[in-house]
């Protein structure tokens, strides 16, 4: 090794993951109970350290894996986080990555098997180390990303209705929106193409069902 480096003090890098996932209408975060030590039996979010010869991506998922069960899901860096005392056990960098999941489509007897659980996100209990803020931060994250790329159509089924549609912005937001507003604002944000199919789970009339042209 060069001395450059030598020179210099070493630290371990970690990443975690915030997995969101839409439920009944609210916001639902994918958190653990801890087996080890610092922080055993607290609720956090799914962590690990990168490995050697590992980048962070793989880093991320083969962590989510290992912890959830969770494979092949698709997850976005949000940054980096870094305070000096940060984690009791010692001087660790971590790199948060946020993922969006269809509650519906996902294995949770494996999840629950895994030692995670699905919460709330308005009734998450105390999170270890950092961990709040960099929810915070993912959400945040995800809040501006509804604007800029349909990654909100991972919260939904392949055909959907606009109402199902609005309800994902709502419970993301955190706010209730006007719905003329909200349809004419979507259709010009994204390609939807209108089926001859009618959902009438929610009325007798029924509402057009809709995909996402990609």
């Amino acid at each position: 090794m060069h001395s450059y480096y030598r020179e210099h003090a070493r630290h371990y890098v970690s990443v975690d993951c915030v997995i969101f996932g839409l439920h009944e209408g609210k916001l639902n975060i994918l958190l653990i109970k801890r087996r080890m030590m610092p922080g055993r039996d607290k609720w956090s979010l799914m962590g690990g350290f990168v490995e050697q010869g590992e980048s962070l991506d793989d880093a991320a998922k083969r962590v989510l894996h290992q912890l959830t069960g969770l494979e092949n899901v698709y997850m976005d860096q949000v940054g980096a986080f870094g305070d000096v005392d940060r984690d009791p056990g010692a001087r660790v960098i971590s790199v948060a990555y946020c993922a969006l999941l269809n509650f519906d489509d996902q294995d949770h007897q494996r999840v629950t098997d895994n030692n995670a659980r699905w919460v709330a996100l308005d009734e998450m209990p105390e999170l270890f180390f950092d961990h709040p803020r960099i929810v915070e931060k993912a959400l945040e994250y995800l809040r501006q990303q509804l604007h800029r790329k349909p990654l909100v159509f991972q919260f939904l089924p392949e055909l959907f209705t606009l109402s199902q549609l609005q309800g994902v912005y709502e419970a993301v937001l955190g706010e209730k929106l006007d719905k003329r507003n909200f349809r004419k604002r979507v259709t010009e944000l994204y390609d939807l193409e209108k089926t001859d199919m009618i959902d009438k789970s929610s009325s007798k009339r029924g509402a057009s069902l809709y995909k996402f042209i990609i």
